[in-house]
C-alpha cells in the first residue's frame, strides 16, 4: 500500500506539472477530470505539491471546490474504513 501512495503521488505531482508546463506554452492541457481522477486515487499529496510549488489551479475556485470535496470524501472513507471494520479485517 506504501509502494502504491508514493507512485500515484509521483504520478500525480508530474501530471499536475506537466499541466503547467501545456498552460505556459499554449499546449492542449490535461483535463481537470484526469487531474481530479489522480487526485481522489491517492495522489493528494502529490497534487497539493505541485499546486504549491508551480501556482497551478490555485485561484481557480471551481477545480478548488471539487479538489477540497475529493480530500473531504477521503477522509471520510478512512475514517469510516478504520472505525467500523472489526479489528481483524483492519488492514491499515
Amino acid at each position: 500500500m506504501l509502494y502504491f501512495l508514493l507512485i500515484i503521488n509521483l504520478i500525480t505531482f508530474i501530471i499536475f506539472s506537466l499541466d503547467k508546463w501545456k498552460a505556459t506554452k499554449h499546449k492542449r492541457r490535461i483535463s481537470e477530470f484526469n487531474l481530479l481522477i489522480l487526485t481522489f486515487f491517492g495522489g493528494t499529496a502529490g497534487a497539493i505539491s505541485a499546486m504549491l510549488i508551480f501556482r497551478h489551479k490555485i485561484s481557480k475556485r471551481s477545480f478548488l471546490w471539487k479538489f477540497f470535496g475529493i480530500i473531504l470524501l477521503q477522509i471520510l472513507i478512512v475514517v469510516g474504513y478504520t472505525k467500523f471494520l472489526p479489528e481483524n479485517l483492519n488492514l491499515l
